[in-house]
């Protein structure tokens, strides 16, 4: 047991762990690894243990700026700096708190989140959610005008929500400053995405989790990857595909969210890479793109894992090698079992959320001998 750093921990429901040891966090999450998957090999690859996140999603309630409580979700903890961000993240936080503090504004229910970003190019953003039924828009939007005039972040939007939905992000929005696109180096190349995207909220650890998976494909045999196929399922904004293009003869990237691949297609321009096309496709229907052998698959989905019928037509395809990238270890075991005709090569545990219980996942899979 150690003192945890952050004063608010017990009260914000952001961290778990600030009270163990780091070293036993980590230990920790490789045992629930090597547990789930039944598989004793497992490495662990980490950086800092705070100041890591690059995006936070604040709530603002009744005048206040927080995160929610520990103790009920329905209460707010007025958060002044948060350990586990960024330090770019906490001085874009402190600007809002000084500017805003104590306006009227903020008690209506009109103001629902702020997401902070920021970029290793020190593209950063700042993201005012509203309530789109609000009646007092036109007051909100003039005064974050009034402070995106003082405020040190590069990009500053207003993005309508409806409060049923509870979302920290919406496909309706407008910049007041700057514009909506962020950008990121991985493996020496550099990628676009939306404010209102996804990206991996450690930039260190991705760099790692992106080198380990190029190292991982780059150690099959040359001649015979050179004349293989690369799919890249559940792309975003193509990092995977991108950055592992140059050991394949043609690249696939799918992903069924517009926005991300229409991003894909200008970090494909940008990053010189002809050998790649991008697809917007829901991963249910990949059988649609008549893909060629031998495959290799990099699949990275959300935390509820692969429907059904991607996996089925994944097991009709029989790609040489899967590569499936995971935030949710428990999904992932059940995943992995449903590959029968495949083993487990290696595994590697990526510490992308410390002081939290969650965490990143590579598992290599490649067909049984007979």
């Amino acid at each position: 047991m150690i003192n945890p750093l952050c004063p608010y921990y017990g009260k914000c429901n952001g961290c778990s762990a600030q009270h163990i040891d780091y070293k036993q966090q980590l230990n920790n999450k490789k045992q629930w690894i090597v547990k789930a998957l039944n598989f004793p090999y497992v490495e662990v690859f980490h950086e800092q243990e705070y100041h890591y996140r690059n995006r936070m999603d604040f709530i603002f309630k009744k005048g206040r700026i927080g995160l929610r409580s520990n103790e009920n979700p329905n209460e707010l903890v007025d958060i002044e700096e948060c350990k586990i961000a960024e330090p770019k993240i906490n001085e874009l936080l402190k600007e809002i708190r000084t500017f805003f503090k104590n306006h009227p504004l903020l008690k209506e229910e009109l103001f629902y989140y702020l997401v902070i970003r920021n970029t290793s190019f020190g593209d950063s953003s700042l993201s005012f959610v509203l309530n789109d039924n609000s009646t007092k828009l036109g007051e909100a939007q003039e005064l974050i005008r009034k402070f995106a005039e003082i405020s040190s972040a590069k990009n500053i939007l207003i993005t309508y929500t409806n409060p049923d939905e509870d979302e920290s992000i919406s496909e309706e929005f407008f910049a007041v400053k700057g514009n909506d696109q962020l950008q990121e180096e991985y493996l020496g190349k550099k990628f676009l995405y939306s404010v209102q995207g996804f990206s991996q909220n450690n930039t260190l650890m991705a760099r790692k989790m992106h080198e380990y998976v190029h190292q991982l494909l780059e150690k099959y045999p040359s001649k015979s990857r050179k004349n293989a196929y690369l799919l890249d399922l559940y792309a975003g904004v193509g990092t995977f595909g991108i950055n592992n293009a140059d050991l394949f003869k043609e690249v696939s990237i799918v992903e069924s969210f517009a926005p991300c691949i229409e991003t894909a297609k200008v970090n494909l321009q940008e990053n010189q890479i002809k050998n790649a096309q991008a697809f917007v496709l829901d991963a249910r229907n990949i059988i649609k793109l008549k893909l060629k052998t031998p495959l290799f698959v990099i699949t990275d989905p959300p935390r509820v894992g692969m429907d059904e019928k991607t996996i089925l037509e994944l097991k009709r395809l029989k790609p040489e090698v899967i590569v499936y990238v995971s935030c949710n270890h428990q999904q992932l075991a059940k995943d992995v079992l449903k590959f029968s005709s495949y083993e487990i090569k290696s595994v590697a545990v990526f510490d992308l959320f410390p002081q939290t219980a969650h965490l990143e996942v590579v598992v290599e899979l490649v067909k049984k001998e007979k």
